[in-house]
C-alpha cells in the first residue's frame, strides 16, 4: 500500500505507476516459485510422449518408482475423478490413457523430494507405443478432411454475384504462423492439502474458477473443497487461461495422495513443448472491387490449425470471423472458418484471440487490391471504411460510433504521412540495395466475451474502522496494472487517497465463479463489480452522515479524505468509526453483468460486443535487399482508451502490445519437424523482440474522447487491441518489397516476415529468383 507517493484525489484518470512497480524492479515481488517452501514439499515433473501419434500399449513405471528420491508416481489409472481438463469439451486428458495425439503429451507424472530427482525420473524410457501416422500441418489436415469442430460460415448478401459483377476481381492467399506466449514465469502450481480433505492451490492462471472446478472434478471433490489463489502472474497473454489446469490438477492429486505439499514447475523447454500457441492460419480469398478499390464482394476461407483437442478453438475462430471486417464495410461477404484437427499441441487463447488473424486477412486483401490498382494502400483503406449508410457488420451489429475515419485522419496528419510517403519514394528511387516502406493501418476491436455468459464479474469490499479499505475481485494481475486501476476506482468511490486501499490476492474463497481475465475485460468488468460493492457501502455511510449533519443523503459528498454536507465535514476514518459503533455494515459484495449483448450462434448474428476500441499506427521500415535484414525506424500510434483510468498504464499496454504483435508478424517462428517435434522450444531457437528491436522514434498518443457506453468511468479496454496495431509493420515491410518490383502487383509475403521470407519475396517480385 505504500509503494509510491500519495496521489491527489480523485485517483481515477491519474497517471500512476503500477502498484508493484518498485517491487518488480527490486525483485521483491513474490511469484509462486518465490514463496517460502512448506515443510515436506515434494517436486513434481511430467513424463512426455516421444511420438506425435500412437497408441500407448504399456507403461512400466517400476523404474520410475525405484529412482532415488521418488515418493509417488501417477498414471491415468491413478486419477480419482475425471481424467480431463478440457474447458469446453471433455477431450483433453490430464494423462494419456491410451491414445497419444501430440509429441510431448503427458504420459505420467512423478513426485520426488528434489526437483532434480523428479525431472530425471520423468525422463526414463518406460512407455511401449505403437506409432501411427500423424497429421501435422494445415495442408495435411485439409487433405484428410480432419476437423476438431464443425466449420462455421458467416455470410451477408450475394458474395458470388457481387464478385462476378465487379469491375475487377482478384484471388489471393496468406499464411500466418503461430506464436508462443513466452511468459517470463512458466506454468506452475503449488498444492497444499487442507485439514478438511481439500486442497489450497497457488496457481499461475488467468482463470482461478475454472482451475478450481476442473481440479475438483479430477479429485472427485465438491468445488468448495478446492481453493485457488493468485496474487500475480509473470505474464499470461492467454497461455494461462485454460492450460494451467492440467498442472494444477497433477499437483493437487499428488498432494492428496501423499498428504504433503507439492509444487509442479515446468522448465522452459517442457513448457513450450506441452502448451498451446496462437493458432496459425491459412487464408484464401476472391474479391471483387471497383476502380477506386472499394470492395463489392468478398469470398474467403479461414483455415486454422487447432491441434489435437478443441480447447477454445471454437470461440477463437469465431472471433477471427468477427474481425475480418476490421474497419471496413463489406456489403456482400461469405467467409467459411475451418477448425482443423492435427496431431500437434492444442492451440489456445493468445492476446487478440483470433482477432489478429481476421484483421491481418482483410488488411492483406486491401493491400493486394491497392498493389493491383497501383494505388497507395491508404487510399484504398479510406474508401472502404465504415460510414453513414455503410455501418453494419457482417454479423449484424451496427457500427455507429464512427470515430475510425476521424482517428485515422488525425494520425495521418500528426505523423506527416503524405510528406513521408513522398520522401520514401525519393529515397527508394535513389537507393538500389536498401528500400524503405511505410504503412498506416487501423484497428477496430470488439470488447466483450463472445460467449455471452462469461460477461460477469464479482467483488468483495471491506472498509475497516480506521478508514482503510480492502478490495477483492475475480480479476488477475499479470503485469497489466489491473490491481492499480481497481485501487483507483475504489479510492474514487470513497474520496480517499489510494494509499488507503489494498487490493488483495484473487481467490476463489472470496469471490466465486468468476470469468477468466481475458477478452480485454479485466478493468471493464471487475472495475464495475468493485464500484457496485463500494457504492453500496458509500450509500450506507452517506445515509448515516446525512442523519448526523441533518441533511439529505444526496447532499453528502466524499472527497479529499473528507465526508461533507450542509457546511459540516468529518474525516473519512472518523465517520467510518462512528458508523461501526452505530452498527452499520461496512462490507459488501458487488456484481456486474455486461449489458446489451446478445448473439445467435445458429444464424451468426447479433450484438456480441458492448463497444469497439479503435486505434491506428504508422510504421516506417528499412529493408536490406541483399539479405532481407530489416529495421523498424519509426512508429506513430493514436489509440482509443476512452476516458483512460490510468494513462501511464494504458500507454504501457499499447507499447507492449504493439511490440508483441510485431514479434508475431516479423520474427517469432515456430518450427515442427517431420516427426511432430517442436524444434523451436527455447530462447536459443525461438526469437522474440528485444529492446534493440524497438524503434528509436516511438510516439503513443491517446484519443481524447470518452466511451459512449457506460463502462467504468467511460474508459475502454486496452489489453488486446494494441497488438493489432503492429499490422502496420508487416505492411510497411510489404511496401518496401514492392519498391523492388519490376511490375506493379500484390506482394507475396507471408507472416512472420523473417529475413528469409523477405528475401524470397524480393527475389520473386524483382524477377531475380
Amino acid at each position: 500500500m505504500k509503494d509510491g507517493a500519495i496521489p491527489p484525489t480523485p485517483a481515477v484518470g491519474a497517471a500512476l505507476p503500477h502498484d508493484a512497480a518498485r517491487r518488480h524492479v527490486r525483485g521483491t515481488a513474490p511469484y509462486i516459485d518465490d514463496l517460502p517452501e512448506p515443510a515436506g514439499l515434494l517436486h513434481a515433473a511430467v513424463g512426455l510422449s516421444p511420438v506425435a501419434h500412437g497408441t500407448l500399449t504399456g507403461l512400466d513405471l517400476d523404474k520410475v518408482r525405484a529412482y532415488p528420491g521418488v515418493v509417488a508416481v501417477l498414471s491415468a489409472a491413478d486419477i480419482p475423478g475425471e481424467n480431463n481438463v478440457g474447458p469446453v469439451l471433455k477431450d483433453d486428458p490430464i494423462l494419456v490413457d491410451r491414445a497419444i495425439e501430440f509429441h510431448g503429451q503427458a504420459l505420467f507424472a512423478v513426485a520426488a523430494d528434489t526437483l532434480h530427482a523428479a525431472r530425471r525420473a520423468a525422463r526414463l524410457d518406460v512407455a511401449t507405443i505403437d506409432p501411427l501416422p500423424a497429421l501435422l500441418t494445415i495442408d495435411e489436415a485439409l487433405a484428410a478432411n480432419s476437423h476438431i469442430l464443425p466449420p462455421q460460415r458467416m455470410a451477408r448478401g450475394d458474395a458470388a454475384g457481387a464478385i462476378a459483377k465487379a469491375a475487377h476481381r482478384l484471388t489471393g492467399s496468406l499464411t500466418m504462423g503461430g506464436q508462443d506466449h513466452f511468459y517470463l514465469e512458466g506454468q506452475i502450481s503449488l498444492a497444499i492439502p487442507t485439514e478438511d480433505g481439500g486442497v489450497l492451490i497457488y496457481c499461475s492462471t488467468q482463470h482461478p474458477s475454472e482451475v478450481q472446478h476442473l481440479v475438483a472434478h479430477a479429485l472427485h471433490l465438491p468445488d468448495a473443497l478446492v481453493t485457488v489463489e493468485v496474487r500475480r502472474l509473470g505474464g499470461g497473454f492467454g497461455g494461462k487461461e485454460t492450460q494451467a489446469a492440467q498442472f494444477a490438477a497433477l499437483a493437487a492429486i499428488f498432494a492428496l495422495k501423499t498428504k504433503r505439499p507439492v509444487k509442479l514447475r515446468l522448465d522452459r523447454d517442457d513448457d513450450m513443448v506441452m502448451t498451446g500457441k496462437r493458432h496459425d492460419f491459412q487464408v484464401r480469398y476472391t474479391v471483387g472491387f471497383d476502380e477506386d478499390g472499394r470492395i463489392e464482394g468478398l469470398d474467403a476461407l479461414l483455415a486454422s490449425r487447432c491441434g489435437y483437442s478443441a480447447d477454445l478453438s471454437g470461440a477463437i475462430n469465431d472471433r477471427a470471423l468477427f474481425h475480418i471486417d476490421n474497419c471496413y464495410y463489406l456489403p456482400h461477404v461469405s467467409v467459411e472458418s475451418l477448425r482443423l484437427k492435427t496431431h500437434t499441441v492444442s492451440n489456445t487463447a493468445f492476446r487478440g484471440f483470433g482477432g489478429p488473424q481476421g484483421m491481418l486477412a482483410i488488411e492483406a486483401v486491401i493491400d493486394d487490391i491497392a498493389r493491383f490498382l497501383g494505388k497507395d494502400p491508404q487510399a484504398v483503406r479510406a474508401v472502404n471504411l465504415y460510414g453513414p449508410g455503410r455501418d453494419t457488420a457482417p454479423y449484424g451489429q451496427v457500427v455507429d460510433d464512427g470515430i475510425a475515419p476521424r482517428l485515422i485522419a488525425r494520425l495521418a496528419e500528426s505523423a506527416d504521412y503524405a510528406e513521408r510517403r513522398a520522401a520514401i519514394d525519393r529515397f527508394n528511387a535513389a537507393s538500389p540495395y536498401r528500400k524503405r516502406g511505410l504503412a498506416l493501418t487501423p484497428v477496430k476491436f470488439g470488447i466483450s466475451f463472445t460467449t455471452t455468459f462469461l460477461n460477469q464479474a464479482g467483488a468483495l469490499v471491506h472498509v475497516y474502522t480506521d478508514g482503510s479499505v480492502q478490495v477483492n475481485h475475480g480479476g488477475i494481475e499479470m503485469g497489466q496494472g489491473l490491481y492499480q486501476k481497481i485501487r483507483q476506482v475504489t479510492a474514487d468511490c470513497f474520496g480517499i487517497d489510494i494509499e488507503r486501499v489494498l487490493a488483495t490476492a484473487t481467490t476463489t474463497g472470496k469471490v466465486p465463479n468468476t470469468s477468466a481475465t481475458a477478452a480485454s475485460s479485466g478493468a471493464d468488468m471487475n472495475g464495475k463489480a468493485v464500484e457496485a460493492a463500494a457504492l453500496q457501502i458509500r450509500a450506507r455511510l452517506a445515509a448515516f452522515a446525512a442523519q448526523k449533519f441533518s441533511v439529505t443523503a444526496t447532499d453528502i459528498s466524499f472527497s479529499n479524505g473528507q465526508v461533507s454536507g450542509g457546511g459540516q465535514s468529518l474525516p473519512f476514518p472518523d465517520l467510518v468509526r462512528a458508523a461501526y459503533l452505530a452498527r452499520i455494515s461496512l462490507s459488501s459484495t458487488g456484481f456486474y453483468a455486461t449489458p446489451k449483448i446478445h448473439f445467435d450462434k445458429e444464424t451468426f448474428t447479433g450484438r456480441p460486443f458492448l463497444y469497439y476500441a479503435y486505434g491506428a499506427a504508422v510504421a516506417e521500415v528499412e529493408v536490406d535487399c541483399l539479405t532481407g535484414e530489416n529495421k523498424l525506424l519509426r512508429v506513430d500510434i493514436l489509440h482509443d482508451c476512452g476516458a483512460s483510468l490510468n494513462p501511464a498504464l494504458d500507454k504501457g499496454q499499447i507499447e507492449g502490445g504493439f511490440i508483441q504483435g510485431m514479434g508475431w508478424l516479423t520474427m517469432e517462428e515456430l518450427v515442427w519437424d517431420a516427426r511432430g517435434r517442436l524444434r523451436t522450444h527455447a530462447p536459443s531457437t525461438y526469437k522474440i523482440p528485444a529492446i534493440s528491436d524497438t524503434p528509436e522514434a516511438f510516439t503513443v498518443t491517446l484519443w481524447d474522447e470518452a466511451n459512449r457506453e457506460e463502462t467504468i468511468h467511460r474508459s475502454k479496454a486496452v489489453g488486446e487491441p494494441p497488438l493489432m496495431l503492429a499490422n502496420a509493420v508487416f505492411f510497411a515491410l510489404r511496401d518496401a518489397v514492392a519498391a523492388t518490383a519490376a511490375l506493379p502487383g500484390p506482394v507475396p509475403l507471408d507472416a512472420p516476415a523473417t529475413p528469409e521470407r523477405l528475401l524470397g519475396a524480393i527475389q520473386t517480385v524483382s524477377g531475380s529468383a
